[in-house]
């Protein structure tokens, strides 16, 4: 019933929104709603920390090395910045494909952690940083509250705040609850790995040198890259590659930049060797990106 009533809100959500097909970012309660009437072709993207249910349909997400499906009643956790490939796999006019997406504050994790224990039935997780697994029927509730406080102003400043605390502290308290404490320990290796992908996000364009950021987070190169890739599904060299990409295609989308002047802004030497990645990866040049969108 608490499902049912969370669907509820976040079709009305859309609907008020007059968004039939895609993505709709609801800035009241900070979430992403999406809707889509149709199975998808395969769509390239960042997932940042989250928590993602799925209300109705099907969607398959992961990496090139690995691919999770997740349905409808269950719930995805994504502890690190991850490129990811997704696409929809059940969905149809009449019974659409509808998820929400709420954004982890991983400092009001770090804050809460101390105080709570994991779940007595929590199963040792494997280090991959996307996890998934039945969506707690109290995470449902806590969401349709909050919600429900997002309505109004004064609810939206008083009480939000206070339910979102609870959905993080229920987080951890529940399955996902040893995921999310090895991520905010931070002699853990998932958080070495963590300050790892940070560093390679914020110095993007710079070379990568596997034993240095193996130095710099205190692990031997071996094991560094051995964790790494359980982490992330990918190598360190794939990781930066997959980023610069993707910030790339956001910069061909949003700027009028020169196709150049963004594949040395992300750290490439040869617009050439950029085009031949980028189409690889999108099945389209940048330039064809950009006549895209400029023609939508």
């Amino acid at each position: 019933m608490t499902h049912e009533a969370l669907l509820d809100r976040t079709l009305s959500l859309l609907d008020q929104s007059r968004l039939r097909q895609g993505a709709l970012f609801h800035e009241a309660s900070g979430t992403h709603l999406l809707r889509h009437e149709a199975p998808s072709g395969q769509n390239a993207t960042v997932y940042r920390p989250l928590l993602c249910l799925v209300l109705q349909g099907a969607k398959e997400v992961g990496t090139n090395t690995k691919t999770i499906t997740v349905r409808a009643g269950q719930s995805l956790i994504v502890s690190h910045a991850l490129p990811v490939l997704s696409r929809i796999t059940e969905a149809a006019p009449d019974l659409p494909y509808v998820a929400l997406v709420f954004p982890l504050d991983l400092d009001l994790l770090r804050s809460l952690a101390p105080a709570v224990s994991p779940s007595a039935n929590t199963r040792p997780s494997e280090p991959f940083s996307i996890h998934l697994c039945d969506t707690d029927e109290e995470i449902d509730d806590a969401l349709r509250r909050y919600f429900k406080q997002c309505e109004t102003v004064a609810a939206r400043r008083l009480l939000a705040p206070i339910t979102a605390r609870e959905i993080h502290a229920r987080l951890l308290m529940g399955q996902h609850g040893e995921t999310l404490h090895k991520l905010l320990w931070h002699e853990s290796a998932a958080s070495r790995i963590f300050e790892a992908t940070r560093n390679i996000q914020t110095h993007l364009a710079r070379t990568i040198v596997v034993k240095e950021l193996a130095r710099d987070v205190g692990m031997s190169s071996s094991a560094f890259f051995e964790q790494f890739k359980a982490v992330t599904g990918t190598s360190p060299l794939q990781y930066q590659k997959d980023l610069r990409l993707l910030r790339a295609r956001d910069a061909l989308q949003t700027s009028s930049a020169k196709v150049s002047e963004i594949a040395f802004g992300v750290g490439y030497e040869s617009s050439a060797q950029f085009s031949r990645e980028y189409s690889r990866k999108f099945g389209r040049s940048p330039r064809q990106d950009r006549e895209l969108v400029a023609f939508e």
